[in-house]
C-alpha cells in the first residue's frame, strides 16, 4: 500500500497477528502502550487484537503479512529485517499473489526468520500520569527543549525525585533514556523529509552533528547520512 507524506491509516485491529513493514519511507505505528517509528529494514510485530494506527513520513510503501497462529511475540515489537526476510515479505505482498502452496511455504520461512531476528529498542512508551504527559507533550512539540527534569518539575508541580520514579515505573526507562528515544524518533521523521544532518541535530537538541551522529549510530547501527541516502 503506497502512502503519501503524513497520510494516516486510522486506528483498527485484526483477529490475526500482523507483520508491518515499510519497504520504503518511515512509518509511525501507535498503540495504547506507546508508539514506534519504523525505518526501512525494520518491521513491527502486532499481536492479534492490538488496536493500532499508522502515519507515513515521506513517501512510504506499507507492506503487511498476516499470520493466523504462531505468535512470535506476545506484545508489539520492532524487529530487524534480514535480507531474506525482506525478500519473503515482498514476495508475499507482490501484486501477483503467490499460489496457496507457495504462500504457505513463504510464511513458514518468514516465521522461521522472525524467531531468529533481534527485537530493537525503538519503543516510546506513553506515560499515564498527567504530569508526565505534560512533559511528553512539551518534548513532542520541541524535542530540543533543554530543560532538566528538575526544571520540568517546577513547571508541572512535582519534585525531580517523584518524576524520576514515575518515569521508571510507567515507561521502564529513566528520563534521559526516554528523552533520547523522543529525539531519535523525531530525527527519523526529519531525515525522511529530507532535512540535513546538521538541521536534525539542532532540532533534536544535540550539542552538534557529531553528538547526534554517535547517538544515531548507537541506536540504528548506521550514520544518519547513510540512512538518509538509502533508496
Amino acid at each position: 500500500m503506497p502512502l503519501v507524506h503524513r497520510e494516516r491509516v486510522d486506528r483498527h485491529d485484526h483477529p490475526h497477528h500482523q507483520l508491518v513493514y515499510p519497504s520504503h519511507g518511515i512509518l509511525q505505528v501507535s498503540t495504547d502502550a506507546g508508539c514506534w517509528v519504523v525505518p526501512p529494514h525494520r518491521a513491527v510485530w502486532l499481536p492479534a487484537g492490538v488496536a493500532h494506527a499508522h502515519q507515513a513520513h515521506g513517501t512510504t510503501q506499507l507492506r503487511t503479512v498476516n499470520f493466523a497462529s504462531d505468535a512470535v511475540f506476545g506484545r508489539p515489537a520492532v524487529l530487524a529485517v534480514s535480507p531474506l526476510l525482506r525478500e519473503v515479505i515482498i514476495a508475499l505482498t507482490a501484486s501477483d499473489a503467490p499460489s496457496a502452496r507457495r504462500r504457505r511455504n513463504l510464511e513458514r520461512v518468514a516465521l522461521d526468520q522472525l524467531h531468529e531476528v533481534e527485537e530493537l529498542p525503538l519503543h516510546l512508551p506513553v506515560p499515564a500520569d498527567d504530569r508526565l504527559r505534560a512533559i511528553a507533550e512539551a518534548l513532542a512539540d520541541d524535542p530540543g527543549d533543554p530543560r532538566t527534569l528538575a526544571e520540568f518539575g517546577r513547571a508541572v508541580g512535582a519534585s525531580e525525585r517523584t518524576l524520576s520514579r514515575l518515569f521508571r515505573d510507567q515507561t521502564t526507562m529513566s528520563f534521559p533514556r526516554w528523552r533520547t528515544q523522543v529525539r531519535l524518533h523525531h530525527a527519523l521523521i526529519l531525515l525522511a523529509t529530507g532535512a540535513s544532518v546538521t538541521t536534525v541535530a539542532a532540532a533534536c537538541g544535540y550539542a552538534g552533528p557529531s553528538a547526534f551522529i554517535e547517538a544515531f549510530r548507537n541506536a540504528f547501527g548506521t550514520t544518519p547520512g547513510r540512512f538518509a541516502a538509502r533508496p
